[in-house]
């Protein structure tokens, strides 16, 4: 495990290096800033409004950290001539895949973490409430959806030829989720027969995402959610990634590294 721990703390650090965190918090910071601005007006509809306007900005911005940092990973220690280095130390495959895996997974918890504090202080500056419980669940669930999305990006970026395609199918298939994966089970039953099998068979096999946005809670500062679906909902998140891991690993093992 030191081995995966070590290269997870490399891939941490170039978070710092590069400017691509920074440029999204400043931007999802400056639409919070508004946030506060409007609530002059004491208008809770609005500040609602910019509550849903903010949070879509922070999941716009996970996806795009944990899809970006994730598809460079590989294709980068192999044009860089640092996988062959890597590998010999030893360090085995299986673990060079975890070690990118969790590295990429941690540091969108720790992205995610600040997006949602700024957005929690914000927030219970200009609305009174400190709904911290809330605020947890909507992170936890909110990064172990990442963790299915870093684990898929991760399987593309061995199987595609170049980061850029694997993180414009990846983006495509994520977001095609998000929006229309509960609605294949009702569009399956209006189809005919054989129409019917392929569409269902991909609603019942594809990870719903969906089942993690808990936005809506968040906005309308709803109830709590049941510790016992949050822990449901972790499982599956973890039996998915581990899933796509295990692809990847069947790829990554017989793949040539010239």
């Amino acid at each position: 495990m030191n081995n995966v721990f070590a290269l997870a703390i490399v891939v941490l650090k170039e978070l710092y290096r590069r400017k691509d965190f920074y440029v999204l918090f400043v931007l999802t910071a400056l639409i919070t800033l508004l946030l506060g601005a409007v609530n002059l007006f004491n208008d809770d509809k609005i500040v609602r409004y910019l509550k849903e306007i903010c949070l879509l900005l922070i999941w716009v911005s996970s996806l795009v950290i944990a899809i970006v940092t994730t598809a460079r990973q590989i294709p980068a220690e192999r044009e860089n001539r640092t996988l062959f280095p890597l590998l010999a130390k030893p360090v085995s495959r299986a673990q060079l895949l975890l070690g990118k895996f969790v590295g990429c997974w941690l540091t969108c918890g720790l992205a995610l973490l600040i997006f949602y504090i700024f957005f929690a202080v914000m927030s219970g500056t200009r609305e009174h409430q400190w709904p911290v419980l809330n605020y947890f669940q909507a992170l936890w669930l909110h990064w172990w959806m990442l963790a299915i999305v870093i684990a898929v990006t991760l399987l593309g970026s061995l199987v595609f030829a170049a980061p850029s395609s694997n993180a414009t199918i990846t983006f495509i298939v994520v977001i095609g989720i998000l929006l229309v994966g509960r609605h294949l089970g009702k569009v399956a039953l209006q189809l005919a027969p054989l129409s019917q099998t392929i569409v269902y068979a991909v609603y019942m096999a594809i990870p719903h995402l969906e089942f993690f946005d808990v936005r809506d809670l968040v906005i309308h500062n709803g109830d709590l959610i049941a510790w016992w679906a949050c822990g449901t909902a972790t499982l599956y998140a973890l039996a998915y990634s581990a899933f796509f891991l295990f692809l990847a690993w069947l790829v990554f093992r017989k793949k040539a590294l010239n």
